[in-house]
């Protein structure tokens, strides 16, 4: 492709995605395509010779493309989590691969990793913690989980992977979260060789959060059992409910017994920039880590995961490495971001989470979250006025969680009923919820704060819920 080519498709393409963006609310909010359906439609082999990108490309994205879209940008979508994308950050994501940075070494690109270095220091500022906290941003919150509990493990150890690793301590390392907590815990827990007998998944209160009593409790049952208690993840905001564990009671527990406190905050975390809601996260300064992430409902197009650390020394230590072929006259007085993580080379994220800051500033940030927010308490206020429909779950932040139990209706017939008129709702392409079990029975999950989620959006989808839960 010559540069006359991108230049002439590339503004094809930009022009196409913001016609797309703007008509979003005529597509169905779910892909209503069967499984298999578009790679049946796909050659089974790549071309021999070049095609005409210029003739058919944005013919095959309508075509094939399309129909396999779920709209995540769609003011109907209340699945899962808020996934924006600003227009802003899109643009960003398309420069920083234009540009086709790979920061392995600060010198192989100096201006990602110092402008990686400032953004993550302008949201340590906007989320209120101290100077004591310095960010990195990973792909996921998986990976910073995972990240973090290899650092609990070396600290807990003095570093036993200079040594003979785990197999040589003398006592097993145990990992401490909720019941509710996200599966990435639990996989990074197995991935970092603590072995699924040394996760404790703590009981939760009647509000889902995690119980400190019962922290304390196993801790003590496993030091007596001649087991290492290593580590606590906790998490504001859980994904079923966004249940609020208590932080500040968690993090005395870790101090007392010198644990490692993380502290999920993956998509609750973007609120921590309205000062009125910091409360939530009572204690988090006291923590040892902290992910949150500006891909869910801060907006920068996925994937742009914060994590932060107190102890960026020990971070460094846990995951260095410095072969030769890497070494520069630099290396004293720079940061090295392939030693604050998993990865040796990444991608220029910081771009993105820049330009989403500089075009949207802090302020019409905030007035967003709080919105939807608000219309979160506005739904839960006509849920709770309504005969037959049931809030199972605080709403702290912007899910709420609902069940429709017709009188008479219990036990699997319940869940039966709940699960069809979920399906009812999204089949109906007017709109994308999301089932998930809660304390052993099924409820619906309604997630607000896509961008272009307005009050007429929410007042229409209650009107959705109740019509296809009735048949």
């Amino acid at each position: 492709m010559t540069p006359e080519e991108f230049r002439r498709l590339g503004h094809r393409l930009i022009d196409w995605i913001a016609d797309y963006r703007e008509g979003i609310e005529q597509h169905p909010v779910l892909s209503q395509v069967a499984p298999g359906s578009i790679r049946a439609s796909l050659p089974a082999s790549a071309p021999e010779l070049p095609e005409d990108l210029d003739a058919h490309l944005i013919a095959d994205v309508e075509r094939l493309l399309m129909p396999g879209l779920t709209h995540w940008q769609h003011p109907n979508f209340h699945a899962y989590f808020p996934g924006n994308a600003s227009y802003a950050s899109v643009l960003a994501d398309l420069l920083s691969t234009g540009l086709g940075q790979t920061g392995i070494t600060w010198q192989a690109s100096p201006v990602l990793t110092e402008l990686e270095e400032t953004t993550c220091d302008w949201m340590r500022q906007l989320l209120g913690l101290s100077p004591a906290w310095q960010g990195v941003i990973h792909d996921t919150a998986s990976t910073a989980t995972l990240t973090a509990l290899l650092c609990a493990r070396e600290r807990t150890t003095n570093h036993s992977q200079t040594r003979g690793g785990l197999q040589a301590e003398s006592a097993p390392l145990v990992v401490y979260t909720s019941r509710e907590a996200h599966s990435s815990v639990e996989k990074a827990a197995l991935l970092a060789g603590f072995g699924r007998e040394q996760l404790r998944f703590i009981a939760t209160d009647d509000e889902f959060a995690l119980r400190a009593d019962a922290l304390e409790q196993a801790i003590r049952e496993d030091v007596v059992a001649g087991r290492l208690p290593c580590a606590i993840v906790a998490t504001t905001g859980t994904t079923a409910t966004t249940a609020i564990d208590p932080i500040a009671a968690i993090a005395r527990i870790a101090q007392a017994h010198g644990l490692w406190l993380h502290v999920d905050a993956a998509m609750a975390g973007s609120a921590m920039i309205c000062p009125e809601k910091r409360g939530l996260w009572e204690g988090a300064q006291a923590a040892d880590s902290i992910v949150m992430n500006p891909h869910k409902w801060l907006g920068v197009a996925f994937d742009c995961s914060l994590y932060l650390v107190r102890d960026a020394e020990h971070l460094v230590r846990v995951m260095s490495t410095n072969p030769s072929y890497l070494q520069s006259g630099a290396d004293g007085n720079v940061r090295s971001l392939r030693d604050w993580g998993l990865p040796l080379g990444r991608r220029f994220r910081a771009l993105k989470l820049w330009m989403h800051l500089r075009a949207e500033g802090a302020q019409a940030l905030r007035t967003r979250l709080r919105r939807d927010m608000a219309n979160a308490q506005w739904l839960a206020a006509q849920v709770d006025a309504s005969p037959q429909w049931v809030r199972l779950a605080p709403v702290p932040l912007q899910t709420v969680c609902v069940r429709h139990e017709p009188v008479g209706l219990t036990g699997a017939a319940l869940d039966a009923h709940t699960l069809a008129w979920a399906q009812r709702v999204n089949a109906s392409g007017r709109a994308f919820v999301t089932p998930s079990l809660l304390a052993g029975r099924w409820m619906v999950r309604v997630s607000i704060g896509a961008e272009r989620t307005e009050r007429h959006h929410v007042e229409a989808l209650w009107a959705l819920l109740q019509e296809r839960a009735r048949g």
